[in-house]
């Protein structure tokens, strides 16, 4: 009943300009150069979204094996990119804040985080400041490119 009732409700608010990514289909995925392209994969209910990525120029890529957020932030040094441990409701969030390099097609792991507002703070020479807040504590973790 409440799961009815919590989609009714949904449909009643204003969508604005927000991205909707269909299940079936592939789309530019927003703020990658016109080189990454999204595929939602897993909705988690009242939560975030998984994606597959691929790269829109067909050149193979280490990023079909794995499932990822939609924060995605452009840097000189490539995209950052959550890609998820888990796609199970229950274990999220639990995912690895990730560097893709697209012209060496790498994913560097930088920092794992375990709540899903998080942000890049300062970014100085080679390193990165990202701070997360769950909820009811927060924090700031270095790490270098």
């Amino acid at each position: 009943m409440f799961s009815l009732l919590s989609r009714f409700l949904t449909r009643l608010k204003p969508e604005g300009s927000k991205v909707v990514l269909k299940e079936e289909e592939w789309e530019t995925l927003p703020f990658s150069n016109d080189l990454l392209e999204a595929k939602l994969c897993k909705q988690i209910m009242f939560g975030p979204s998984g994606f597959k990525l691929r790269r829109k120029d067909g050149v193979p890529t280490v990023l079909s094996d794995y499932v990822f957020g939609n924060k995605v932030r452009i840097l000189e040094e490539g995209f950052l990119l959550e890609k998820w441990n888990s796609t199970e409701s229950k274990n999220l969030p639990d995912f690895d804040i990730c560097l893709y390099n697209p012209d060496a097609d790498s994913l560097k792991p930088l920092t794992n985080i375990k709540c899903f507002d998080w942000h890049v703070s300062e970014k100085v020479d080679n390193e990165l400041s990202f701070k997360w807040f769950d909820g009811t504590q927060g924090g700031e973790v270095k790490v270098a490119l």
